[in-house]
């Protein structure tokens, strides 16, 4: 009987927070990712390079005893680099890939702003022009009072090729420190 209870509790939970968006900015654009994919939000850790990676990957950092790769959302979209500030923070996120494949990985953005309810009705499809991120990246437009919100796939942010290069330096870093 408890555990169907805790199961009932756990499905209500994941449907509580379906039409959440944590928000966040790069530059002045506002971005946002589904909240079921946050794990937490940290400040700005060390991060060690990983040689053979693409530039927006910042590297791997230590998060109590777990290596996990870091990118720069701003790089990743060809977005001029800036100096971190104060809001400067990592969002630690939670991809499944279309292979089931889960990644943790952070990703650096310049402040985190709010978790907001977007309903599906708000969320329109991606413009197919003007829009500097590649279309497979968002899962659409959401519309939040007078502002909008351009929702994130964070599993093709990262995409099933860029997760095997990272693992493949990861698995170089981990056999040199043996």
């Amino acid at each position: 009987m408890a555990v169907i209870e805790r199961t009932d509790s756990i499905r209500e939970s994941r449907d509580s927070n379906e039409n959440k968006f944590l928000s966040f900015c790069l530059g002045a654009e506002q971005f946002g990712v589904e909240i079921l994919r946050v794990r937490e939000i940290i400040g700005i850790l060390a991060v060690t390079p990983l040689p053979q990676t693409p530039a927006y990957v910042k590297g791997v950092m230590n998060l109590r005893g777990r290596i996990i790769p870091v990118i720069d959302l701003r790089l990743r979209f060809d977005l001029a680099a800036t100096d971190a500030t104060k809001e400067t923070c990592i969002i630690v996120l939670e991809a499944t890939g279309e292979d089931g494949a889960q990644t943790v990985m952070g990703a650096v953005v310049d402040s985190v702003r709010e978790v907001q309810d977007i309903p599906r009705s708000a969320i329109e499809a991606a413009p197919e022009f003007g829009c500097e991120i590649p279309l497979r990246y968002i899962l659409g437009m959401g519309k939040v009072k007078d502002k909008v919100v351009v929702l994130l796939d964070i599993a093709e942010v990262v995409g099933m090729r860029e997760r095997a290069q990272i693992a493949g330096a990861l698995k170089d870093v981990e056999r040199r420190a043996a």
